[in-house]
């Protein structure tokens, strides 16, 4: 797939333009410098074809994550086909405008300039000194008005090699959002997954700011893993509570979610952070970090202490791993493809219907002054989370113990005691 990357110094409007593109709110953006610090993609869909978007930390930054930041820029760089250096159209060029022209010259890949916050055609007038940093004329652009996106769509494409179309079907991804509370391990996972750095890790909370999508592939397998940031129970700043509105949205458009937990600091935000995403639907799979400090005399401890913090999630699956040694690494995928199945069963409806009457022999049914409550016919009508609709009787009969009856018989029986599912009860003449 093709590759564009944006680039630029901070605060000039690289996560609003990489938002207008994608035509959703992917990025998070607010009035303060170095929002972004790692590589965000995205795939732009257009009449042409597709391009793979990359939104970058802003250049020359002065903080103590510019190091870093140039880092993931050159590697997002090496293979990019297309640069869009953005700069602020509204505002005098600075210091820094003029480093990022020059290390773009060094980096000799197709560059097309755009203006950015140019929100009305007068202001147009203003980008005569934009010429100085020598990439020929700026396309002005407003993401905000959703101005000049067309062109610039128009100049990408006039810059992206020609490609031989792939005939090959598109495998579907299965999304993994890695989420849990900050400094639990997540992007220090995600680096060990990848093998590389991707994303900045530091002892510092707070430190990944917004959800990172990755593509991954594994045993032919195509994954998106989505690095969130750590949520905590009161966010300190509005861009972390935008980030954190970030990351239920990934849990949101997960089809697996991966609840990393520190073993050395666990308690009611892992509760939480699971709960949050099975009342959702989604199936949690329990990855246990920074394994490689328990030694053999406290590992069976640990685990005991684990179960015993983590009892209402015991029915979760669980993975013991270390970013450090690698341990297990493989495990997660494995666990993750059987979770994703095992959220896709469908119950044939006969086989269904022969279950419930196995369970309504095992159990004395509600009644209501000498009515009994009858099941008159089970379906399936959803997978992903697996629903199951009960015809009965009188649905105002159905007691809460029986419905927890019927769940527990419907995890052992039906073996889905490790996804969510959903249960409702109709009326005969309800559809």
């Amino acid at each position: 797939m093709h590759k564009v990357v944006i680039v630029g110094r901070p605060n000039v409007g690289k996560s609003s333009l990489f938002n207008r593109l994608l035509k959703k709110r992917s990025a998070v953006v607010a009035d303060v410098p170095g929002v972004t610090r790692d590589l965000k993609e995205g795939v732009v869909e257009t009449d042409r074809g597709r391009f793979l978007l990359v939104d970058t930390g802003g250049l020359w930054s002065g903080d103590k994550w510019e190091k870093k930041i140039q880092e993931k820029v050159d590697r997002a760089l090496e293979d990019a086909e297309v640069v869009l250096f953005a700069v602020d159209g509204r505002a005098e060029l600075t210091q820094a405008d003029y480093e990022v022209a020059e290390y773009l010259r060094k980096k000799g890949k197709p560059v097309i300039l755009v203006a950015t916050k140019v929100d009305a055609p007068q202001h147009e007038a203003y980008l005569g000194p934009l010429y100085a940093l020598g990439f020929g004329d700026p396309i002005p652009t407003s993401s905000e008005h959703a101005r000049g996106l067309e062109e610039l769509l128009e100049a990408i494409w006039q810059r992206l090699p020609v490609k031989q179309i792939d005939t090959e079907p598109e495998v579907a991804a299965i999304r993994l959002a890695i989420v849990g509370r900050p400094n639990a391990g997540k992007s220090s996972l995600l680096n060990a997954i990848l093998g590389e750095e991707r994303v900045i890790v530091s002892e510092e909370p707070g430190t990944t700011r917004d959800a990172i999508d990755v593509e991954f592939f594994f045993g032919g397998q195509r994954f998106v893993l989505v690095d969130t940031a750590g949520i905590r129970k009161r966010p300190e700043s509005l861009v972390e509570e935008l980030a954190i509105r970030r990351s239920l949205k990934a849990i949101d458009e997960a089809d697996v979610v991966l609840l990393v937990v520190d073993p050395f600091q666990v308690g009611d935000r892992e509760l939480k952070l699971a709960n949050e995403a099975l009342d959702r639907g989604k199936p949690v799979l329990l990855v246990i970090t920074k394994w490689d400090l328990a030694n053999k005399e406290d590992a069976p401890k640990m685990r005991r202490l684990l179960r015993e913090k983590l009892a209402h999630l015991d029915h979760l699956p669980r993975v013991f791993t270390s970013a450090l040694t690698r341990q297990n690494l493989d495990r997660i995928f494995r666990e993750a493809v059987r979770l994703h199945e095992l959220n896709q069963t469908r119950v044939p409806t006969a086989e269904l219907n022969r279950w419930v009457g196995v369970w309504t022999t095992r159990v004395q049914m509600p009644n209501f002054k000498g009515k009994p409550l009858k099941i008159l016919y089970a379906t399936q009508p959803e997978v992903a989370p697996p629903t199951f609709v009960f015809f009965v009787n009188h649905p105002e009969f159905v007691t809460r113990a029986f419905e927890n009856y019927l769940k527990n018989r419907i995890g052992e029986d039906l073996g889905l005691r490790e996804v969510p599912f959903r249960l409702a009860f109709r009326g005969r003449r309800e559809d």
